[in-house]
């Protein structure tokens, strides 16, 4: 693997846990005799079996994949040897150039994934706390000055869409928190409409209490149900201030509180209840 080729599977690699998508790199640790590949080679198995690099090619790489997509499905990481007619233990691949490898499989899988419509003041300070994590996140705004790669350096996708049509474009699934901070009330509304079709885990939107109530009745009226547990509206933990910065602090500790199973209470007050 050449050093242009190489550098181009990592970063593609930092563009998939950007994204959160799962998938699997299988790297060559160990290689005796004659093999296809020398150690060091790389490759990449996404959950539809497609590859990107090579470990081979042939029956070896066919196996490396075949393993690697089991692993995908167990959630793990191992390394397994291959022999490729040396007459070693391992993995036999009907191949007779009498080498031996070992290939490190690594798995990576689907994390949680942040979806913050609105590229506000709000929007923003979300997407920062979220970058300074590790959540992968997702920023959708109907105005192109906001909704700019160049705003949102970090982001696993900037979309420049109507709000209402934005839903088809983005990978939400059970994994997946939505938070809707958008510009309007009309436009909170909408999000909040398409969200609670989607299978996000959590949907959590700004405002006054007042105005939460008016667009729940707006979404029922819709035949939507509004009694779902997965609404945090007003949303965010009370942290007794205002501010943007607040805010989404706020927002972004009811996420990991939720995520994590936590009770939110004082470390202090803990201490000696579980021994």
């Amino acid at each position: 693997m050449t050093a242009e080729s190489s550098n181009n599977l990592f970063n593609r690699i930092a563009e998939l846990n950007r994204s959160g998508a799962p998938f699997a790199l299988a790297t060559v640790v160990h290689a005796e005799d004659s093999t296809p590949r020398s150690t060091g080679a790389r490759m990449i198995v996404h959950p539809d079996g497609t590859t990107e690099g090579t470990v081979g090619g042939g029956a070896l790489e066919k196996k490396v994949s075949d393993d690697a997509l089991r692993l995908l499905g167990e959630g793990k990481s191992e390394p397994i040897e291959y022999d490729l007619g040396k007459g070693q233990e391992g993995v036999q691949t009907g191949m007779i150039c009498g080498g031996h490898v070992q290939v490190l499989i690594e798995t990576f899988q689907i994390g949680m994934k942040l979806f913050i419509f609105g590229a506000g003041h709000i929007g923003k300070r979300l997407a920062e706390l979220a970058s300074s994590v590790g959540i992968a996140y997702w920023v959708i705004d109907n105005r192109e000055a906001y909704a700019c790669d160049e705003l949102f350096p970090g982001a696993a996708g900037v979309v420049h869409a109507e709000f209402e049509e934005s839903f088809s474009k983005l990978p939400i699934d059970e994994k997946s928190y939505i938070v809707i901070v958008t510009y309007g009330h009309r436009y909170d509304g909408t999000c909040l409409q398409g969200a609670l079709k989607t299978d996000a885990r959590y949907i959590g939107m700004i405002g006054s209490r007042r105005k939460v109530k008016t667009l729940l009745d707006a979404a029922a009226q819709e035949g939507l149900d509004v009694d779902d547990d997965r609404i945090y509206a007003p949303v965010g933990l009370q942290l007794g201030d205002s501010s943007p910065e607040e805010i989404g602090i706020s927002i972004i500790a009811e996420i990991l509180k939720l995520k994590s199973g936590g009770s939110g209470e004082h470390m202090r007050n803990t201490l000696g209840k579980n021994g």
